[in-house]
């Protein structure tokens, strides 16, 4: 245990020194990671939850290939969020700030299930959380931030969770933030200089955290689901 420990620990100084690194050189860096693993052809086409920010200031599409079929991806994405399954990033930088996120590696029965309007959050009750716009099971899952039904001078922004299967066995993970806000100095500041950057390191290591998750379990096998117990039930928010 101590050694993952540690292992975590340096992950998140190696992640935190990324994040430093790719908010000062964002200018030069931001043609490659705003498309991190996307083709031309995923970059272009529209995806679920588009039409949630229809003019966005900010629009970024990151993509990996996993090696399953879609309906083995989807239970990780839908059980997504703080006081669920987390957010499959860099736990320890998250909850330096309080986010209060344990990441599941296995299926929480309990949390398979979303529905148009339920929360999914991303720290305990007080944070930032979004709305589900959008459940399709086995190929997208859509979460909105700000204000629903979207209002004129808000910050609005969308993340999209697509699954495209390409081969019996291949399933490409898309993964679409679009983001609009009242011009300003400070919103630049805010949402494109600095948490445009942070999003893609923290969502690079999400996107390579469900790949290995979702291929870790073989072919024809089931799934690692677990129930929580009613103890554990009783501390969630």
């Amino acid at each position: 245990m101590a050694e993952v420990r540690i292992g975590e620990l340096a992950e998140s100084v190696l992640a935190a020194g990324a994040i430093a690194g790719v908010v000062v050189l964002s200018p030069l860096l931001h043609p490659w990671y705003r498309r991190w693993g996307a083709t031309e052809q995923e970059l272009r086409e529209g995806l679920p939850g588009d039409g949630q920010v229809p003019s966005p200031r900010i629009e970024t599409t990151r993509a990996i290939t996993i090696t399953a079929p879609a309906e083995r991806i989807w239970p990780w994405l839908v059980q997504m969020g703080q006081g669920r399954g987390g957010l499959y990033s860099y736990e320890m930088l998250e909850n330096l700030i309080g986010s209060d996120i344990h990441n599941a590696d296995r299926i929480l029965a309990e949390y398979q299930h979303l529905e148009v309007g339920d929360k999914v959050r991303i720290g305990p009750e007080g944070y930032p959380f979004f709305t589900v716009v959008g459940v399709e099971p086995n190929r997208a899952l859509v979460l909105a931030g700000g204000p629903q039904p979207p209002e004129d001078d808000a910050v609005l922004w969308s993340w999209a969770f697509v699954l495209e299967e390409k081969s019996p066995g291949s399933t490409r993970l898309i993964i679409r933030n679009r983001t609009d806000y009242p011009p300003s100095l400070g919103n630049l500041l805010v949402w494109r200089v600095f948490t445009d950057p942070i999003a893609f390191v923290m969502e690079r290591k999400m996107l390579r955290s469900i790949k290995a998750r979702a291929e870790s379990v073989s072919a024809g096998s089931k799934l690692p689901v677990q129930r929580l117990s009613s103890s554990a039930r009783g501390g969630e928010q």
